[in-house]
């Protein structure tokens, strides 16, 4: 799949917005790819999960055991992709600010997994349910994503295949430039806001 089919799935699901975002990192952005709205037709989820299941080179795909993401928005994509790569498909939730295998998940230890994100734009997120994984006994030997918004700075510790990179400019509060500072922030997901 090219970058350019990749993108054809986000607009015809509506799911290329522009504004002004607050992103889960805290950052601004004048785009957002809403990955729920792409990923909630099961056709569409499956061809992007299986065209991303084909850039994971097959040495490392030959030692998963299992897919885990991150709640609540890797949650269909890494399920998806365990589909995809006939694997269990499990997640991680933060019940109390920090992520934990729960719901009678479980990993083998030692097993290996691969972390499954929706979108990584600075990777916290996937650092921490990485860490997660491997206090509950796994060993996450790469990840994946939907989408990189990173820029490319995104440092998983763990070979990373993102099914497209994309260069969005993020800024922090202080240092919007003039013309996103004068539209009112949204921050869209499962937490939606407006912030005036």
């Amino acid at each position: 799949m090219t970058d350019e089919q990749v993108l054809a799935e986000f607009r015809a699901a509506e799911a290329l917005l522009e504004g002004h975002f607050i992103l889960s990192s805290g950052l601004r952005s004048p785009r957002y790819l809403q990955c729920a709205r792409v990923l909630m037709n099961p056709a569409r989820a499956a061809r992007l999960a299986e065209a991303l299941a084909r850039k994971i080179p097959d040495k490392i795909k030959i030692q998963l055991g299992a897919v885990v993401s991150p709640a609540m928005g890797g949650v269909i994509a890494g399920h998806e992709m365990g589909r995809a790569l006939s694997l269990d498909a499990m997640f991680v939730e933060r019940p109390d600010g920090i992520f934990h295998l729960r719901r009678g998940f479980r990993l083998e230890p030692g097993q290996k997994v691969l972390l499954m994100e929706d979108v990584v734009t600075t990777g916290l997120s996937s650092r921490e349910a990485i860490k997660a994984v491997e206090e509950a006994g796994g060993q996450v030997i790469a990840a994946a994503a939907l989408v990189d918004r990173s820029n490319g700075t995104a440092d998983l510790g763990v070979p990373f295949y993102p099914l497209i990179r994309l260069e969005v400019p993020t800024y922090a509060v202080d240092a919007l430039p003039p013309e996103l500072a004068a539209i009112p922030a949204i921050k869209p997901g499962s937490r939606a806001k407006v912030d005036a």
